[in-house]
């Protein structure tokens, strides 16, 4: 069982987050005035990188707040966990 570690509790075994996806997406700036091809890059294409990566998970059966994780894809090693808003690491 993977164990990730919740900024905010600590350590927590898998089963207690759930993932959010990639990490720093940027909403366009005016959804309104956005292009539907750019519109629906920004929905649904996200890369799958092989290796690190940048996701957010959400701690569900804990403090149930968003948080950023570096994770190899390949090995599951967590580089580092820091709270959603911080700057890309």
């Amino acid at each position: 069982m993977l164990l990730i570690p919740c900024p905010y509790c600590g350590p927590r075994p898998e089963l207690e987050f759930r993932h959010a996806g990639e990490a720093h997406i940027a909403r366009p700036a005016n959804p309104d005035a956005t292009a539907a091809g750019a519109w629906s890059e920004y929905l649904y294409v996200r890369s799958n990188p092989k290796g690190r990566h940048i996701e957010r998970w959400r701690h569900a059966s804990g403090c149930n707040r968003f948080f950023n994780c570096v994770r190899d894809t390949v090995t599951d090693v967590i580089e580092a966990t820091y709270p959603a808003g911080e700057a890309r690491r």
